[in-house]
């Protein structure tokens, strides 16, 4: 039988909630900026991989609960994936609009409207301390929103406890100064942010190549992402470190 678009959860006392920024792991929607250095299916199951560990992630930090926000036309894949990646009950939600900001604000539309602490997470960021994930929500009990920049610019995370009109447009969205507008929209509004500890993710060669090297000392870190850059190892072996947009 079909899933719906919003799977029913287990319920919880928590007031905490994970959702999963991802799309379907389809050839040539995914991790793009890579397809010039891997054939395509290896691309995808990249993401796949990226994914299921992130889900992974989210199981392992207890006492939350974890969702997937997702275009609507991702919903089924995306709910078989979480079925079979995780041990636990995820909610798949299909986003109100298309693009990046009509996910973040359904993000906090359909969670975090009665004050629930709610985080919205990236699907290539795995190997984060899981201890990262558990300040951003701890944070939220001091301040209205928590950031976590990544080293490009961008951010990996966005959490807060209701909804902030205005707070994500398509303006500035998916751009090397993502975090700075969306900073300053946060200030517009007069809302406290606290920053998490800078990260990165998955985006283009470079960020592969520093990926392997911390996944070869510590694969449980992500070990579905692991097994795949085992694999891949030859080939990542050619490029250079982090030095730009490789």
């Amino acid at each position: 039988m079909k899933p719906s678009s919003d799977t029913v959860a287990c319920s919880s006392a928590n007031d905490r909630t994970l959702v999963i920024m991802a799309k379907a792991p389809r050839s040539g929607m995914v991790k793009t900026r890579l397809a010039q250095y891997l054939p395509a299916p290896a691309v995808t199951e990249l993401y796949r991989c990226l994914l299921e560990d992130t889900l992974a992630l989210a199981g392992s930090l207890g006492n939350l609960e974890v969702a997937i926000m997702c275009p609507a036309s991702d919903v089924y894949d995306l709910a078989r994936l979480a079925r079979l990646a995780s041990d636990d009950v995820v909610r798949v939600v299909a986003q109100t609009g298309e693009g990046l900001a009509a996910a973040l604000t359904s993000v906090f539309a359909h969670f975090a409207a009665n004050g629930q602490r709610t985080i919205a997470f990236n699907s290539d960021s795995p190997h984060l301390p899981g201890s990262v994930l558990q300040k951003a929500f701890e944070a939220l009990d001091a301040c209205d929103v928590v950031v976590g920049p990544t080293h490009d610019g961008g951010y990996y995370l966005v959490g807060a406890r209701a909804t902030y009109p205005g707070l994500f447009n398509g303006e500035g969205m998916g751009t090397s100064n993502a975090l700075e507008t969306l900073l300053e929209r946060a200030r517009s509004l007069g809302l406290s942010v606290h920053l998490a500890n800078p990260f990165y993710d998955i985006d283009v060669a470079s960020d592969l190549v520093q990926l392997d090297a911390e996944l070869k000392l510590s694969p449980l870190r992500a070990p579905r992402t692991a097994a795949w850059l085992a694999e891949w190892r030859p080939v990542v072996a050619q490029w250079k470190p982090r030095t730009g947009d490789l």
